[in-house]
């Protein structure tokens, strides 16, 4: 093979930096690819420029236009590409009016579920692409969500699940020229693998009876048959709700909710000795313990709090339905804490959306989000087989393996 002839030594004396290096080349750069530009156009026209064929042959030099382009070693360059006055030149070096690729659309994707807003994802497309993407043609790309999400949102699921979760989360979303709170509901479900996964989400501004009860059936129609446990934070109509769609589920309502609620109703002096007094009705060893304790609790505080204790009894049987089950059980559906670290990381995400425009760009936020989330979920959870023993002992053949 015949060796390239090396330049001159004296050919890089020229040269007083490396930016005066950098800059020779990026000009070699630029000249060497709008001369292949001419030599494209050249051969869609049929003839060079200047030559006699090209009189009266319908087509001509239209002169350039720039366009900036990001080079991989070189950074950005703004080159003149050629036109043809019937505006038929395509240029294969340079595609004119490209389809944005599919790797620059994901990376937008990406941005958008980690929370950027569609001007911050603009900013940065054209500082690592060296393209113009427009707020507008981002919300166009990240429309493409929505049809991942229905997607999503009717998808089969398990016939069992032995715990599931249930919260919502606010988020402010345009409707009728004004922005109003909605609450997108979140239902989390544990597989008999000990694995996670969030089974839906649902938009709605009021809770009621027949809202959860769509949400049930919405579950029932996707293959869901069984529910062992639910756990809320006594979501209004939920208990009634559940018991229409799966009869035989367990409801728990969230301790952590409940110790919060009730120390509404108490002043700000006595929350330390009436919390202190309250650990003992829900940190007892059995439910016979625990009623104990609410009477001695009544007993104490009942005159200066009676809607606090009262807060308890009327909930009591659905919020003391962890006590027939073992300690690692217990554990799991006493509190809502999985299905809120869920909430938490949601805010995460959308925290740079204060607002959202409409549904569409609330629910895609939401499931950006929980795809990101889910990803973490890779695990079962802790002392899974121990605590899969339990749940096949108590509930028998309702578990499915």
């Amino acid at each position: 093979m015949e060796q390239t002839s090396k330049l001159p030594k004296d050919f890089f004396k020229q040269f007083k930096s490396k930016e005066d290096f950098q800059s020779f080349f990026s000009e070699l750069y630029k000249q060497g690819v709008e001369q292949m530009l001419q030599a494209e156009l050249d051969e869609h026209l049929g003839y060079e420029k200047y030559a006699r064929e090209g009189n009266n042959s319908g087509n001509s030099r239209n002169g350039s236009y720039p366009k900036k382009v990001k080079t991989q070693s070189l950074g950005d360059m703004v080159l003149n590409i050629p036109r043809d006055r019937n505006s038929e030149f395509e240029p294969k070096l340079v595609p004119k009016g490209q389809r944005m690729s599919d790797q620059l659309e994901e990376s937008i994707i990406g941005m958008y579920s980690r929370g950027m807003t569609t001007s911050d994802i603009s900013e940065q497309v054209r500082q690592a692409y060296g393209v113009d993407v427009s707020e507008g043609t981002i919300s166009n790309v990240t429309n493409r969500i929505i049809e991942h999400v229905k997607e999503w949102q009717q998808r089969p699921l398990e016939a069992v699940y032995y715990t599931v979760w249930m919260d919502g989360i606010v988020l402010k979303v345009k409707q009728n020229g004004k922005y109003i709170n909605k609450c997108i509901y979140l239902v989390i479900g544990l597989k008999n693998d000990g694995l996670k996964e969030v089974l839906g989400m649902w938009m709605a501004e009021t809770e009621s009876a027949s809202f959860w009860m769509s949400v049930l059936t919405d579950l029932k129609a996707r293959g869901v048959e069984d529910i062992l446990i639910a756990c809320t934070d006594n979501l209004k109509g939920f208990t009634d709700a559940i018991k229409g769609v799966f009869p035989d589920t367990v409801t728990q309502l969230c301790v952590v909710h409940q110790i919060r609620n009730s120390c509404k109703y108490v002043v700000w002096k006595d929350r330390k000795p009436f919390c202190t007094d309250l650990k003992e009705v829900y940190g007892a060893v059995n439910r016979d313990a625990a009623e104990a304790a609410l009477e001695r609790l009544a007993e104490k505080w009942e005159h200066k709090y009676r809607h606090a204790i009262e807060s308890w009894r009327n909930n009591w049987d659905a919020l003391t339905s962890y006590f027939d089950f073992p300690m690692e059980i217990r554990k799991l559906i006493y509190t809502t804490n999985t299905i809120e670290n869920l909430n938490r990381g949601i805010r995460k995400y959308t925290k740079t959306k204060v607002q959202f425009t409409d549904d569409m760009a609330a629910q895609k936020a939401v499931y950006l989000a929980i795809m990101n989330i889910e990803k973490k979920w890779s695990m079962p959870i802790q002392n899974w087989g121990y605590i899969l023993h339990q749940f096949l002992t108590i509930f028998e053949n309702r578990c499915r393996l």
